[in-house]
This record gives structure tokens, C-alpha cells and sequence, in this order.
């Protein structure tokens, strides 16, 4: 019992301590600037939980290996298991020194972009000496043979029979739970990916962080010929239709709506927070009375929808102004979604300090990873509450207690000079809807929505009296609605879904006005920028809908396996999955159809090439 026990401990041990080395060697040879004892230490610790997780996909064999003797007596362990660890060691030396290697010319960690090159292996190694290769060749070689040459060693040469089966059996089957958890990353809500182990506003750091086995089987799962999914058309066709739909940025004659070129700014993204709750939108009456009054003093946007339907892809949607997808997510792809422009990237070169505010778990679905590649220069989350503050909410901390956060560090910025951007995520109102408030008893869904209202209005209000309102832009703008069917929202056909607010407030808002264009919330990228007489060129999908040019009005939008375009001739949902329009209304429009295929076709195309 305890030789099979000590023995599957030892091998996981000793793989997690060969990534680990891995680290400071990668370290060592692609640095470009001097690194510190400090910074090989937190590296190595931060980047212990994708050990973890790749060593226990590692380990699971050699567990059931060891399962398997405990009931058919003696067993020549080294000689079963000695062809897998060499396979093991030689996988885990190609990736290492591959992914070393190609990090120079990269500059991200080793992905399934690698296979996109074994097509023309020629034009892939073109830049690269004959030397270079055979180097790196000798370095896979010694690599894997130490690394063989140690897990065949630590393996003993021959199991015992084994007399406490059941006993042995049931601690085997412990370590297996524990290896679960491992291989999951954890008991939290997100599972293990590449994002957990990001912690610096150094890039190269966090990639340093980054286990390569884990982040090529990662990205292999989610590897797709993206730019032949939805090829509806022909390129000429496709082009025809999308042609004019986001017009060149010319912000020469842009509507004013600020008083101040270089405001601070503070973004917040309200979870879920539909027109369905807002009364000004149409929405219950009550539960938003907060947002109702500060439409009527500030910037509404009566006419936005959001682009998706979960959190993962509007919060992309509105930071990017990248457009939602009907079955991907962007920002679960790390390769992709660091390409991607931002907000936080702008404003960050313009001279501002950009920092990202959650009370959840800020690992969920690679958004860590996304913040952190695009611009924002710290992020806090649920970990840097009290244990106390993130257990009040099924998905951390409640709202009450993070406005109060935000208002603190604003507070008591006391540096005038710097200008910075902010970004706050609430989390409250969402599933299961429970929340320290009582307005609608009846109802958790609408008191929920309640809640988090009266949370920003008291924030608003207490920013009033602060000598940081006079220069300050705050912008709402709900991630996501939601299907609330007591508003007689049966499914996400019902365009009512995606319809939400956006409100712009703040000393540095010149008059108050309402704005009833149709919008994204991909637009706000290019309409924010321009308003800062920045440019937003690189925002693709984003359009500027205070511009002059912006003469054709249209929304679109995706949820499961469809897509929906509006404009003022009505509405038109397709079924990618069927194949078929499934709402034209009020009357049959073919423009409307071909028009948001050639934006999910031209989005898919250039998705495919980042």
C-alpha cells in the first residue's frame, strides 16, 4: 500500500518541479531586460496551478496503472510504465524547447497557431538557420533523456502484491479526487486556464507564468478554421453586402457631448442590467429609480442593444468593440483575444492609468488573461476582499460592498496631473438573484435588479461631492439582458432582450440629452474615443455613432446559433442552425438578411486571421 502511494505522490511531485525549472530557463533566454531573484520566485509561484493541472492529466494513467496491481498481484512496475514516461519526457522536451524557441519571434506562448505552419514547413523555417534547428534539436534530445532518465528512476522496479486491497484501493481512488481537483483547477466556479496565472502588468512575466504543455492542449480544444465557419457568400458577394455598413472614422463633425477633452473616465458594466428593468426603456416600473433619474440628468442612449448574451463576450463586446459570435468566445481564446484592440490599450497610450475592478472570480472563462493583454494595469478581484466580504454572494463579493471599494480608491487618488480609466464589473444581479435587499420580496429576479440601482445611486451620489466629479465621465452600460419572463420575455427572439441602457454622466458631461440612434455596445469604443479626439481606426466593428457619416443606423447581435439585424425597416432573425430566417417582421426584407451574414461572415474571416 504505501510503496503504490509514496510512489504516485513522488511522480507528480517530480513532474510539477520539471515544469518549474522550465521556468526561469525559458526566463533566462528570451528576457530582454534585467530580471530579479523576485521575479523568477513569483513566477514559478504563480504559475504552480497549471503545473499542477497539467501534472495530474500526466499522472492519471500511472494511477490507474497502480489501481490495476492492486488486485493482479506482482507487478514489474519500471517495465510497464517505462514506455509511457519516455513518451511523456519526449512531448514535454519538444514543447519546452519549441515553445522557448518561438517565443522570440512570437512573443506569446506556444499554441495551436504552431500546426497552422506544418503545411509549409519551408516558409516556417525560412527565417532560421540550419544551425539554429540543429540546436535546438540536441536541446530536445538532452531534455528529454534527463527527464526520462528521472522518471524512470523514481519508479520502482517492481510492486509488492499488495495485502490491504480494499484499504490501498480507496486511498488510491483519494489521491484520484484530489487530482480531479487539480486537473479542474480548483472547487471556484471557473476551471483551470491560462489567465489564473497572470499577475503582472509585465506581459512576459505572465507568460513566463504559463505551463506550454497546458496552454497548446488548451488552445488545440478550442482551434478552429474560424474564417470557413459561416462562409455564406462568395468574397465579391460578401464584400457588396458589408460594404458601407461601418463607415471609415470621420470625426471632423462629431456632436459634442463633453466639456472636457481629457476626463477621467469610469466605466461600469452592469450585469445583466436590461431595459426589462429601466422604466425610462420601457422596463418595470420601480426598479431602477436611480438610473430613471440620472437619464434625465445626464447622456441616454435610448436606442443600444448589446451585441451576446453572457458576460464572457459583452464584456468583449463593449471593452473591444468586437462583436459577439453565435458558438465561440473570444475571450476564452487567448491567442485570439489578446490580438484584439481595447479601450484600456487606447486609452493607456494616451497617457492613463487603467485598472479593472470584479468581485468574482476574475479567472472565469480567460477574462484575467484578456485584461491584462489588452491594456488594464491592475486588476482586483474576489481575492483581494476579506474571506467574509467574497462569501456574500453565490459569485463573490455583492455589489454594496465593491461600490464602496471603487469609491475608496477614487477618493483618495490625490494625483491630479494623471488622468486614468476605470473599469467596474458588477455581479449581483445575476443567478440565483440573492441580495441583501427587500424592495420586491415577491420577486428576486426584479429585487436583485433593485439592488444593485440603489448600490449606484448612493455611489453617485457620495462621487458627487467629491472634487473628482468635475472632471469625470461615467459611463453604465449593462454586459448582457436577460430573459426576464415575468416581463413576457419567452425566448431571444424576442429582440426586447438585448435592448439596454446606456447612460453617460458625470461633471464632465456637457447637458444633459437623450440619443435615440439605433447603437451597439461595440460602438462605444469609437464613440468615447472620438469624443476624446483619440483615434479608433483599429476598432474594425466599432462605429461612431455621434459621426456625421453614421447614416445608415443598424443594430446586430447573436445568441446560441443565430443572428439578428435590425434597422429602421424592421428586424430579421437566421438560424444558422436551421438554416432559415425565423423572424422578418414587419415585413420580409432579403437586405436585412444578406446584410448580417456578410457581419458575421466578415467578423469570422478576420478572427480567423489574428
Amino acid at each position: 500500500m504505501k510503496s503504490r502511494i509514496l510512489y504516485l505522490a513522488a511522480l507528480y511531485a517530480a513532474l510539477i518541479a520539471l515544469f518549474a525549472v522550465q521556468k526561469p530557463l525559458f526566463m533566462m533566454y528570451n528576457a530582454t531586460e534585467a530580471l530579479t531573484p523576485g521575479d523568477y520566485a513569483e513566477v514559478i509561484l504563480h504559475g504552480l496551478s497549471l503545473d499542477a493541472s497539467t501534472a495530474g492529466y500526466l499522472t492519471a494513467l500511472p494511477l490507474l496503472v497502480l489501481l490495476i496491481s492492486v488486485w493482479t498481484g506482482e507487478m514489474a512496475l519500471r517495465r510497464w510504465m517505462r514506455p509511457y514516461l519516455m513518451v511523456i519526457a519526449v512531448v514535454m522536451a519538444i514543447v519546452f524547447v519549441v515553445d522557448t524557441a518561438l517565443y522570440t519571434f512570437w512573443g506569446f506562448k506556444l499554441d495551436a497557431t504552431v500546426f497552422n505552419y506544418l503545411d509549409s514547413p519551408s516558409e516556417a523555417f525560412a527565417s532560421v538557420s540550419v544551425g539554429f534547428i540543429a540546436l535546438r534539436v540536441v536541446a530536445m534530445v538532452a531534455v528529454a533523456s534527463a527527464m526520462a532518465w528521472l522518471l524512470i528512476r523514481l519508479t520502482p522496479k517492481k510492486l509488492a502484491r499488495c495485502k490491504r486491497r480494499i484499504a490501498t484501493t480507496l486511498s488510491l481512488l483519494l489521491m484520484g479526487g484530489g487530482l480531479f481537483v487539480a486537473i479542474r483547477g480548483g472547487i471556484t466556479e471557473s476551471t483551470a486556464n491560462i489567465g489564473q496565472v497572470y499577475y503582472s502588468e509585465c506581459q512576459f512575466l505572465n507568460h513566463a507564468a504559463v505551463n506550454p504543455c497546458f496552454s497548446l492542449l488548451s488552445s488545440m480544444g478550442k482551434s478552429e478554421r474560424f474564417e470557413e465557419m459561416f462562409d455564406f457568400f462568395p468574397e465579391e458577394e460578401r464584400a457588396a453586402h458589408f460594404n458601407g455598413l461601418y463607415p471609415a472614422p470621420t470625426d471632423s463633425c462629431t456632436t459634442p457631448l463633453l466639456n472636457n477633452r481629457r476626463p477621467n473616465v469610469l466605466l461600469i458594466l452592469l450585469e445583466g442590467f436590461g431595459a426589462s428593468f429601466v422604466e425610462l426603456l420601457g422596463g418595470t416600473p420601480g426598479t431602477s429609480p436611480h438610473i430613471d433619474r440620472l437619464g434625465r440628468e445626464g447622456i441616454l442612449f435610448t436606442q443600444c442593444y448589446a451585441n451576446s448574451y453572457r458576460t464572457d463576450r459583452g464584456t468583449l463586446c463593449t471593452l473591444s468593440g468586437y462583436p459577439g459570435l453565435p458558438q465561440t468566445s473570444v475571450m476564452k481564446i487567448p491567442a485570439k483575444s489578446r490580438t484584439l484592440p481595447s479601450i484600456a490599450g487606447s486609452l493607456l497610450k494616451a497617457g492613463y492609468e487603467t485598472d479593472f475592478l470584479y468581485g468574482g472570480d476574475i479567472n472565469f472563462t480567460n477574462m484575467k488573461s484578456y485584461l491584462l493583454s489588452t491594456g488594464y494595469q491592475q486588476v482586483t478581484a474576489d481575492t483581494d476582499f476579506t474571506l467574509q466580504q467574497r462569501t456574500t454572494n453565490a459569485w463573490g463579493v455583492n455589489d454594496d460592498i465593491t461600490f464602496n471599494h471603487l469609491y475608496d480608491v477614487i477618493a483618495h487618488r490625490t494625483d491630479t496631473t494623471r488622468r486614468w480609466f476605470t473599469t467596474f464589473l458588477t455581479l449581483s444581479s445575476h443567478e440565483p438573484f440573492e441580495v441583501p435587499f427587500d424592495r420586491f420580496p415577491n420577486d428576486k429576479i426584479l429585487n436583485s435588479f433593485a439592488y444593485t440601482d440603489d448600490c449606484l445611486g448612493r455611489f453617485i451620489d457620495r462621487m458627487k461631492q467629491l472634487p473628482a466629479w468635475k472632471d469625470l465621465l461615467i459611463i453604465c452600460l449593462p454586459d448582457h439582458g436577460i430573459l426576464y419572463r415575468e416581463k413576457g420575455l419567452s425566448s431571444h427572439n424576442d429582440p426586447r432582450v438585448f435592448h439596454i441602457p446606456m447612460l453617460w454622466t458625470g461633471g464632465a458631461v456637457s447637458e444633459a440629452r437623450t440619443i435615440d440612434v439605433l447603437t451597439n455596445q461595440t460602438d462605444l469604443p469609437a464613440t468615447l474615443l472620438a469624443q476624446l479626439g483619440l483615434p479608433h481606426a483599429d476598432f474594425t466593428f466599432s462605429r461612431n455613432v455621434l459621426s456625421c457619416n453614421y447614416t445608415y443606423p443598424f443594430t446586430f447581435y447573436t445568441y446560441n446559433n443565430a443572428l439578428a439585424f435590425r434597422d429602421s425597416t424592421g428586424l430579421t432573425i437566421y438560424s444558422n442552425e436551421a438554416e432559415r430566417v425565423i423572424t422578418d417582421t414587419p415585413t420580409p426584407s432579403a437586405s436585412r438578411l444578406h446584410r448580417g451574414q456578410s457581419i458575421l461572415q466578415t467578423i469570422m474571416d478576420d478572427l480567423g486571421e489574428r
